[in-house]
């Protein structure tokens, strides 16, 4: 490893001097230390998060609960009762069974589920989705793309603004499998719209023996509408009749990365009988983490899953919080905002909060220099002013923060 370091750096030197560039004011010795510094140095490191953004898509999105991985062996597919081989879902399957009422599968991400369903349930035939509901998640990823994948054959409906149940009623056929509905978690289309509700589309699907299948994207199973989030419930939607469902385990629920397939029983124990399974199953460290997380849900300790700790508090707390933290910054100052939720969730919802406001001659450089500390700060900037959100800082977090802002200015 070292003599691979020293070519390389030996190299680099080469290169700058070929190319007429001014070598680095290092010896070729300071940049090999300088490299093997950087190997040792973990990548994935902790931040403290003040933007105010809880499901931060870049920080890791759902902040997780506190858990003790086991270190060593567990009975991750091992049956202690029967002695035989078990199956690692088992370890969820209860919970969520408790929490939802209906069978469930784990899988790696929403996305993951949406594909396997499909693949499953429609693959060579049409499913029948609004128009209105072929959106595009994160990173590029949109759904009529995935649909396309799973070998589904799309069948749109209505426009982008205005579907009703009597399109999809007339979209129905012998070739249909699946009527679908894609929770906009993203974006809100407002104004001259209109979209049957989900009771009605379930009371078709059983009139034409066609399962509905819902993406419900955030997956949010606690009521949050006292706090200001107006988010379906998963609850709600099985209530509607819905006979699959799928959402994402790191947004609104507040667990690691991951999603859910639920459902009728039968149409669950068939997609976990797809081959394509395997390849999106989770590993053991998100089965423990969304155990323990289920497991808070189930319950309601809503205070140690850290997503919900962050939307619940009442801003005379935040506010204290800022309070604390700007009176051992001088200069700093304290005044209300707003914090989005994120993560694709809730996009036209903000919450109350404060924030503490650092107004120093230069933002960017400030801005930079707090994500390159020993605990890298995230922070904000808003009219040439750094903002730290109190709503993503966590009260033990902030003498931390206090130190790293201190050494930067």
């Amino acid at each position: 490893m070292l003599v691979r370091q020293v070519r390389a750096a030996v190299e680099q030197c080469r290169e700058a001097l070929l190319a007429g560039r001014e070598l680095a004011s290092d010896s070729v010795e300071e940049m090999v230390c300088k490299r093997i510094r950087q190997l040792r140095q973990r990548s994935l490191r902790p931040v403290i998060n003040a933007t105010g953004v809880i499901l931060h898509t870049n920080l890791g999105r759902a902040p997780l609960a506190s858990f003790q991985p086991i270190p060593r062996y567990s009975n991750l597919e091992y049956d202690l009762e029967t002695g035989k081989r078990g199956k690692r879902d088992a370890h969820t399957a209860k919970l969520l069974h408790a929490l939802l009422q209906r069978t469930s599968i784990v899988v790696n991400n929403n996305a993951a589920a949406v594909f396997l369903v499909l693949n499953e349930l429609a693959a060579g035939y049409e499913v029948v989705v609004s128009r209105g509901e072929l959106i595009e998640i994160g990173d590029g990823f949109r759904i009529p793309d995935i649909m396309s994948r799973s070998g589904a054959i799309l069948r749109e409906v209505g426009t982008t603004n205005r579907t009703r149940v009597e399109d999809y009623a007339e979209a129905i056929n012998d070739r249909t499998r699946l009527v679908l509905r894609v929770h906009r978690s993203n974006f809100r289309v407002t104004g001259f719209t209109s979209s049957p509700e989900l009771r009605e589309l379930a009371q078709l699907g059983r009139e034409r023996g066609i399962p509905v299948y819902e993406d419900l994207g955030s997956g949010c199973l606690v009521d949050l509408q006292t706090k200001g989030i107006r988010e379906p419930l998963v609850s709600d939607s099985f209530d509607a009749g819905v006979n699959v469902l799928s959402f994402s385990c790191d947004k609104l629920l507040g667990g690691p990365q991951s999603g859910i397939i639920a459902g009728d029983p039968e149409l669950v124990r068939r997609i976990r009988r797809n081959p394509m399974y395997r390849t999106f199953r989770v590993d053991k460290l998100v089965i423990e983490s969304l155990e323990q997380t289920l497991r808070h849900l189930l319950f309601e300790h809503w205070d140690a899953i850290p997503t919900l700790q962050m939307i619940c508090p009442h801003p005379e707390q935040l506010k204290q919080r800022a309070e604390r933290v700007a009176a051992a910054l001088p200069g700093a100052r304290v005044r209300e905002h707003a914090s989005p939720i994120g993560g694709g969730s809730t996009p036209d919802q903000m919450l109350p909060t404060w924030v503490v406001e650092l107004n120093l001659p230069n933002a960017a450089i400030l801005e930079s220099s707090l994500r390159s500390g020993p605990i890298p700060v995230i922070a904000r900037i808003e009219h040439n002013l750094v903002l730290l959100d109190m709503r993503t800082v966590a009260d033990e977090e902030t003498q931390d923060l206090i130190r790293a802002v201190k050494a930067c200015v």
